[in-house]
């Protein structure tokens, strides 16, 4: 049990870590902090975008619970 459980969550974030590099970037980084450009509040997400942000935070959720569920067992 424990070892699918590590499988998984390996899984998991190599997942999550494709649907993080996947995404559009959303801002101009650090030089868009002066106000330029505020598209990061005012754009839609549309199409694959917004399946990878949705993906993203699926993703990051079961990783955290399977952790969680790994480290009670482990102890």
């Amino acid at each position: 049990m424990l070892t699918f459980l590590m499988v998984l969550d390996a899984i998991i974030s190599l997942a999550l870590i494709f649907a993080i590099l996947g995404q559009e970037a959303k801002s101009a980084g650090m030089g868009g902090m002066d106000g330029g450009s505020d598209t990061v509040f005012t754009g839609q997400v549309r199409g694959m975008d917004a399946f990878l942000a949705r993906a993203t935070v699926v993703l990051g959720v079961l990783f955290a619970l399977i952790t969680i569920i790994i480290a009670k067992l482990t102890s």
